[in-house]
């Protein structure tokens, strides 16, 4: 089964709008938790425009389902997850600077860099992801840097969905077979949402994780966020 991890980066984002504790992330990740996902996902950027410091660590002391941390490898991110120990490190190739996270890693180019990253959050006991694009070789220099796992950036998926699903769907799933024979699990996100979200699953039933925040929050505005959760659980579930 897969799992729904949320991503409450717009819940900080909202927050940061004006200032003071409203909403609460951490109630919010735990009202996230109660209503049924499975796992809190957070970017925290140098920038601190949503996700801060102090959210991760106040976040890793109540989170009680699967804590993701993504980000770039810089030494303030591998010092809050030497600091938290999260189930998951999720490494993202952006620069500080970038609006969101726009491409995979190039795991040739950097595949040393990534192996020594790599081994030393492993040493903490954290699982890794690592964002990639779906390209067969990247798969394979992926397996190399020891990671546990790769996350599809699927924002090509989701801007072709409407025009030719199963022509969008194609490459993710060729390169999901190749992860599957390579020992690799699978993870998914970005522009994931209730209309493309159950298409995926029902493609690539290897998928682990799919790893949800502006849709699933967007759809809350409206839905309510216990009522959207579950949509999104259903979606998966139903795979439609």
């Amino acid at each position: 089964m897969t799992k729904l991890s949320v991503n409450i980066n717009k819940i900080a984002t909202l927050r940061n709008a004006r200032g003071g504790n409203n909403p609460n992330v951490v109630k919010v990740a735990l009202d996230c938790e109660r209503f049924g996902a499975q796992g809190i996902t957070v970017h925290p950027r140098p920038d601190e425009r949503h996700i801060t410091t102090k959210d991760v660590y106040d976040l890793f002391k109540v989170v009680t389902t699967e804590f993701n941390i993504e980000g770039y490898p810089d030494k303030r991110y591998m010092q809050l997850v030497r600091d938290t120990k999260p189930a998951q490190a999720t490494l993202v190739p952006d620069p500080p600077t970038a609006i969101t996270s726009n491409a995979g890693w190039d795991t040739k180019k950097n595949l040393e860099y990534l192996k020594d990253i790599i081994s030393e959050l492993k040493s903490y006991g954290t699982r890794v992801s690592v964002f990639l694009n779906p390209d067969i070789e990247m798969v394979e220099f992926a397996k190399q840097t020891g990671t546990d796992r790769i996350e599809f950036y699927t924002e090509p998926y989701a801007s072709n969905f409407h025009k030719d699903k199963d022509l969008a769907i194609k490459p993710y799933v060729f390169v999901a077979q190749k992860a599957t024979e390579l020992g690799l699990g699978i993870n998914a996100g970005h522009d994931l949402d209730l209309q493309n979200l159950g298409f995926l699953i029902k493609n690539i039933p290897e998928i682990s994780e799919v790893s949800i925040g502006h849709a699933l929050i967007s759809d809350a505005l409206y839905f309510g966020l216990e009522n959207t959760i579950q949509l999104y659980l259903r979606a998966i579930a139903n795979k439609k």
